[in-house]
């Protein structure tokens, strides 16, 4: 399936800046620096729709865009970037706690790790907090492509263990390859209809 019309909508900087809910909307999320955009890119099959930067913390702002006028993609802030000014770093986790917490259409929260870190506390308290919301959420592996295949079981498992119970099933996907692009459009597609 593709999409045939992307449109950039509104980028905000303060919760009360947010749109008025309307459409259903799929929202990515993650750490700085675990390729949020280029996945939120390789979701929809274009090359340019989110900013992809090798600066982490290059997004600060929620940006929505609407796809083929039936539902919304909302990039977030990354997370836990410790170049970031700690007066940045508040707004950002109020810009981000206040759209998670709006009474929204949110129809799957798209968490975004990087396959090859350890999980640590900022991972486990994002998980937590989102299941403790009760937003429907998809865990994403990303960058399967930098492991060796014989690995990610392993790489897997210590996600698993690391993000406790809240951590239900998690998707791997590579942007560079396009593994496990297919099923994640099939779950946030399938997510939107439900």
């Amino acid at each position: 399936m593709s999409f045939r019309e992307i449109q950039f909508v509104k980028s905000v900087v303060k919760p009360e800046d947010l749109p008025v809910p309307g459409l259903p909307e799929v929202a990515f999320l993650g750490r700085s620096n675990v390729g949020k955009s280029s996945l939120i890119n390789a979701f929809l099959g274009r090359r340019k729709v989110a900013r992809v930067s090798s600066t982490p913390g290059f997004t600060r702002a929620l940006n929505f865009f609407r796809v083929d006028h039936r539902f919304l993609v909302v990039d977030l802030p990354g997370y836990g970037f410790a170049r970031v000014p700690p007066g940045v770093q508040k707004a950002w986790r109020r810009l981000v706690e206040g759209y998670l917490s709006a009474p929204r259409p949110l129809r799957l929260l798209v968490l975004i790790f990087d396959i090859r870190r350890e999980p640590d506390e900022l991972d486990r308290t994002l998980v937590f907090y989102v299941h403790e919301l009760r937003r429907p959420y998809l865990a994403v592996l990303n960058k399967i492509d930098k492991v060796k295949k014989s690995q990610r079981k392993s790489f897997e498992e210590r996600w698993r263990r690391g993000l406790g119970e809240a951590l239900s099933e998690v998707l791997l996907t590579s942007c560079r390859t396009g593994e496990g692009i297919g099923e994640l459009r099939r779950r946030i597609l399938a997510a939107l209809e439900g």
